[in-house]
């Protein structure tokens, strides 16, 4: 596990049933970065801390899931708790819950900061994928995204495995997307 994940799952388990309750139900209601969709409700609800705690990172990304947990359990009153976890994940001392939409982008990466406009617009995702097999999808990961129908779901499918990437697996994915869609790439850069 990460070091984002592991924090925001201590710090989840360190609430009491009332409060997680109150957390999930923040969840539920909360405005998402734009390019994330929300967790189901009737997926939501019976999730315990762990089962939670992976639905964030899988839904939200490490960053960005550390981001928002850090604002609920600010919103519910739980600031001490909000704080330890953004010193764990090294947010500093964090914005108000307001700052889930005006959050830093600039802060994310390219590939995470344009997710939704790269799963929408790749045409050539297995000229990506080439490029990154072996380098940072194994064999069975790479099978996956080629089975995929479609390029939309193939690029889903690809986002699926980000969270467990570091900086530099992203600055491959980068290098590969400017390889094989430079216009794309020029245009989101521009945006």
């Amino acid at each position: 596990m990460g070091r984002a994940r592991d924090a925001i799952l201590e710090a989840l388990e360190n609430l009491t049933a009332e409060e997680f309750k109150k957390f999930k139900m923040k969840l539920l209601s909360v405005p998402l970065r734009e390019g994330y969709g929300r967790i189901p409700r009737g997926t939501l609800l019976p999730l315990d801390a762990m089962d939670l705690t992976d639905k964030l990172v899988s839904f939200y990304l490490e960053g960005y899931s550390a981001e928002l947990t850090a604002a609920l359990l600010r919103d519910i009153g739980m600031k001490e708790l909000a704080q330890q976890l953004q010193e764990v994940t090294g947010q500093g001392s964090g914005a108000a819950p307001a700052g889930i939409q005006a959050a830093s982008v600039s802060a994310l990466h390219f590939v995470d900061q344009h997710r939704a406009a790269l799963i929408s617009r790749v045409t050539d995702v297995d000229g990506v994928l080439d490029a990154l097999y072996r380098r940072v999808l194994t064999e069975e990961q790479y099978q996956a995204v080629r089975a995929e129908p479609t390029n939309p779901t193939k690029m889903r499918k690809l986002f699926s495995f980000a969270p467990a990437w570091n900086v530099t697996c992203k600055d491959m994915f980068l290098q590969a997307l400017r390889d094989t869609q430079p216009y794309l790439v020029s245009d989101l850069e521009r945006s």
